[in-house]
């Protein structure tokens, strides 16, 4: 497999796809689960991303797009993103970590992620 996505059970309301690891934390920031150790740590991972990972310009300016990472940077992303997806299962929220080889049409790509289109909750 070429990509990996870790993401939820509920849709974004820009994209109509599955939330992704980060939006699904925040949302558990937002509905008051966490606690400020819990808030700081998971803050801590976002900010770790942002200075290390650029963020595609299609997710800044919100278009509808998502994310994977790159498998072969996968074992890397993902132990760091360990302790959010611990949070996740603490509070018993669904995801699901997808690997697949057919994400449709990259609109954005660095070394270690994709950001593809996405149309009425479809990669286009």
């Amino acid at each position: 497999m070429k990509y990996m996505r870790i993401q939820g059970r509920e849709d974004s309301y820009i994209t109509k796809y599955p939330k992704g690891v980060f939006a699904l934390c925040w949302n558990l920031i937002r509905d008051g689960f966490l606690s400020e150790e819990e808030k700081e740590l998971f803050i801590s991972i976002d900010d770790w991303f942002k200075e290390n990972l650029p963020e595609p310009k299609p997710c800044v300016d919100h278009e509808k797009v998502i994310t994977f990472f790159k498998c072969d940077t996968t074992e890397e992303m993902y132990s760091r993103l360990q302790p959010a997806i611990d949070l996740l299962d603490k509070y018993g929220k669904p995801y699901d970590i997808v690997y697949t080889n057919f994400i449709g049409e990259i609109v954005c790509e660095d070394d270690w992620q994709v950001a593809v289109r996405v149309e009425d909750g479809k990669m286009v």
